[in-house]
């Protein structure tokens, strides 16, 4: 494909699964905050699928760590084809009842929404330099139902539908942005937050009796990449735990 690519939160699950399958024949930017050693894995894995890597190291959390990843990104290159928005996570669990928290509310929003919306903004230069340019965010079946216990995070990846849903309409007919909505994926991601019963639980309820894997996500980011006539969409792989 030839395309430069950004993938933030590369260094493990779904971020990583997506570098390694869009790394034949392309530039792939594997960011990384803190992981840095399986995100070296990841760029050699890149190399030896036929692709280029470079690792760039940016707390994107942060004002300043969102303008010091795409900094570092415009002295390596002057254009950008996708951007894969990644990064994001469920911090920890935190149940309405028991009092929502100021400070862990602002760490997700800051996580998962803020570094998205910051970053994609950050970006359009180089985006408007690129070929075909498309921008994919990761959403999350818990946009759909609200992620009873964790409505926290539910919320920051409806805010992030509703952002890919408006830089659609605004950044068209010149770049792409759609979004990808995983169900319940078997990835580092759940290692704090759900017990190994839970995700037993999660498998028992989704209709295909298993939950889902990176590469399950990362064959959807390429199909969105490739669908040139796909705009404004969050496309959902949850194994039928969200039906519409």
């Amino acid at each position: 494909m030839n395309k430069t690519i950004l993938i933030t939160g590369a260094s493990t699950g779904i971020g990583a699964a997506t570098a390694r399958t869009l790394a034949e024949g392309n530039t792939v930017f594997v960011h990384y905050n803190s992981s840095e050693q399986p995100a070296r894995e990841v760029a050699n894995e890149v190399g030896a699928a036929g692709g280029t890597a470079h690792l760039v190291q940016a707390d994107v959390t942060t004002e300043e760590g969102c303008t010091q990843l795409v900094n570092e990104l415009k002295t390596k290159t002057s254009r950008l084809d996708v951007l894969v928005n990644n990064a994001g996570g469920l911090i920890r669990r935190n149940p309405i009842g028991d009092r929502l928290e100021w400070e862990l509310m602002e760490e997700t929003f800051r996580l998962n929404t803020f570094s998205t919306m910051l970053i994609t903004s950050l970006c359009l230069p180089l985006l408007k330099n690129g070929s075909d340019p498309c921008v994919i965010n990761l959403s999350s079946i818990a946009a759909r139902h609200g992620a009873p216990s964790a409505t926290i995070y539910g919320a920051c990846k409806g805010a992030v539908d509703t952002f890919t849903r408006g830089a659609a309409a605004e950044l068209a007919p010149d770049i792409r942005v759609n979004a990808v909505a995983p169900g319940v994926i078997d990835t580092p991601f759940h290692e704090k937050v759900s017990t190994p019963e839970r995700m037993k639980q999660f498998a028992e309820k989704c209709p295909l009796k298993r939950n889902g894997s990176p590469d399950h996500i990362a064959a959807t980011v390429r199909f969105v990449l490739e669908n040139d006539f796909l705009t404004g969409e969050t496309i959902d792989v949850n194994g039928g735990l969200f039906m519409r």
